[in-house]
């Protein structure tokens, strides 16, 4: 009997690892069915200029999966029981159903964190998703000139989306709110070049400011003040999918599951999570952070791991590192900053024209990964020589090569 592979979610991870798992593995011994509630795949990493009013190329996902063996399954995840081995799903013409798996590939991701401000819920705009980047599109191009934009968020997310606003509009007066100071995480060279780059653009850096409240015309600070904002734009952080923490899963305080190194979770070996939705050791102990450059490399960790222990394989015992950080200022300028293993900036950074080509590259490199899911591995598929059951006992193995 094949051995059934669930994905969870078809963002960049989730998709890389289907498409791994594909190219891996024998679809005489495997069915794999990939779970998303939408048929194209989102480039989560531009939804800064989806906002602003860029086009981006679609990527259906029938597309990108044609002749790979791997199902997709258009439906929303709505519960997994972990016991069960069972995810229950609703498709788009709203009827409930249920899939079995053997192995299920966690890959829900996240989306924006509100930290339960007064009013951020209710006024202010996110990016990551496609759904809140055209909801902003729309505000924003309702604005006339000289009106306010509020970026709160003074991080990656943040500074790509301020720095791109500004420069689509200059007739707006862009703001951005950071907790900490501007680009504090960045080398010297890194912090003198965003800094002369918000110059140009003309963007109001608050520094060192907690938001506290947001309405619909205004965010409010924790020191008193009041800072006009047609638009408010919120960008503090990632909160994961809420299914896995209502699960017997051991999770973290904020949801995301627990996993070792393998990205196999540490209560449910049948069960691994990768990107923003797993709490994976990185290099020194700290945990992976939320992103694309963590989350690509814990799919391919996955999918090589669960592929390795079906056909009695070498488990990979690679550790995801850091290199650099990419961050995008506009379409005319970039800031590269290199990192040790464990993400802390070195002295090293690439700024301007070039590094701006450079995020580019990396940008079209992950959705090429992404939409070419079976390309650059070896050709010849591993047959699987062990399946667990089930239920733990009586579902038997396929033959081997």
């Amino acid at each position: 009997m094949q051995h059934r592979i669930i994905v969870l979610g078809a963002g960049y991870t989730g998709a890389v690892a289907a498409g791994r798992l594909a190219k891996r593995l024998h679809r005489d011994d495997v069915h794999i069915t990939l779970v998303n509630a939408e048929p194209d795949f989102v480039e989560r990493v531009r939804m800064h200029q989806l906002a602003v009013g860029q086009e981006l190329k679609p990527r259906p996902f029938a597309e990108m999966f044609a002749g790979t063996g791997v199902e997709l399954r258009l439906a929303r995840a709505t519960g997994v029981d972990v016991d069960r081995k069972a995810v229950a799903v609703v498709d788009a013409d709203g009827a409930a159903g249920e899939l079995e798996y053997d192995t299920l590939v966690y890959a829900l991701g996240s989306g924006w964190d509100d930290l339960g401000v007064s009013g951020a819920a209710e006024h202010a705009h996110g990016v990551a998703g496609r759904a809140d980047a055209l909801r902003l599109r729309d505000r924003l191009a309702a604005l006339d000139a000289g009106q306010s934009v509020v970026v709160v968020g003074g991080g990656l997310t943040g500074v790509e989306a301020a720095t791109e606003i500004a420069e689509s509009r200059p007739d707006l007066t862009v703001v951005l709110a950071a907790r900490g100071g501007l680009g504090d995480w960045l080398s010297a060279k890194g912090r003198g070049h965003l800094r002369k780059v918000f110059g140009k653009l003309g963007i109001v850096v608050h520094e060192h400011t907690v938001v506290t409240g947001v309405e619909a015309d205004h965010v409010t600070t924790a020191d008193g003040r009041t800072v006009p904002a047609a638009v408010t734009v919120w960008t503090t952080g990632f909160a994961v999918h809420p299914i896995a923490g209502a699960t017997a899963l051991e999770v973290t305080d904020t949801g995301r599951i627990v996993v070792d190194a393998t990205m196999r979770s540490v209560s449910h070996p049948d069960v691994y999570a990768v990107g923003d939705a797993a709490w994976a050791p990185g290099p020194g102990g700290k945990p992976l952070r939320m992103s694309c450059a963590s989350g690509v490399p814990t799919a391919w960790q996955a999918a090589d791991t669960i592929a390795a222990r079906l056909t009695g394989g070498k488990v990979p015992d690679q550790s995801v590192r850091y290199f650099n950080q990419c961050v995008s200022l506009g379409r005319r300028e970039g800031l590269i900053q290199y990192v040790t293993a464990d993400d802390r900036a070195v002295d090293t950074a690439l700024t301007g024209r070039l590094a701006a080509l450079y995020k580019e590259v990396v940008c079209r490199g992950a959705a090429w990964g992404v939409a070419n899911p079976t390309l650059g591995l070896p050709t010849r598929r591993r047959r699987v020589v062990a399946q667990a059951a089930a239920d733990g006992a009586d579902r038997a193995a396929s033959a081997s090569v």
